[in-house]
């Protein structure tokens, strides 16, 4: 399993994304970011037939994402995500600088992990770990899942004995 953290960062403010780029870095976090969370959803794969981040190798473990952009909301690139079969256990950070506890609820409510006013600070990004060490945990059970019904299904009639119904 990767010992690096790889976050998705979604912001249409230049100043917005190189400023979580650079708090996420510090934090020894390998950091993708894109204008739009149109382009999020092409890099996830959920705009094509293939997941990309699975044919190129790109894993991402975390997407942290702007509320307020043109064309579609950070709400709308979390409800995309959490709908997604491949994709719904990625834990999703929503971030805004306008303090509406109603859109705080419903975000976190519709599955985001948490929601950080901007601008975002270094304890912000530090409250990540625990979320994405969660999802690893929950990815490394899954894995582990599917190795042994791979060995059960290879080594069930052997190990089990034959059954004779009367």
């Amino acid at each position: 399993m990767d010992t690096q953290f790889h976050v998705l960062a979604v912001d249409d403010s230049i100043i917005d994304r190189k400023l979580i780029e650079k708090l996420l870095k510090t934090s020894s976090f390998q950091v993708t970011t894109v204008d739009s969370p149109n382009k999020a959803l092409e890099l996830l794969g959920l705009n094509t037939n293939q997941p990309k981040n699975e044919e190129s190798g790109l894993k991402i473990n975390m997407i942290i994402t702007d509320y307020s952009m043109p064309g579609m909301t950070g709400y709308e690139l979390l409800k995309k995500v959490k709908e997604s079969e491949k994709l719904k256990d990625i834990p999703v950070v929503i971030m805004s600088s306008e303090n509406i506890p109603s859109r705080i609820t419903r975000c976190l409510e519709d599955g985001a992990e948490d929601f950080f006013l901007k601008p975002v600070k270094l304890s912000d990004v530090d409250k990540l770990k625990p979320h994405l060490l969660r999802f690893k945990v929950k990815d490394f059970c899954k894995f582990q899942h599917r190795m042994f019904l791979t060995w059960y299904s290879t080594n069930s009639s052997s190990i089990l004995p034959k059954m004779h119904i009367k």
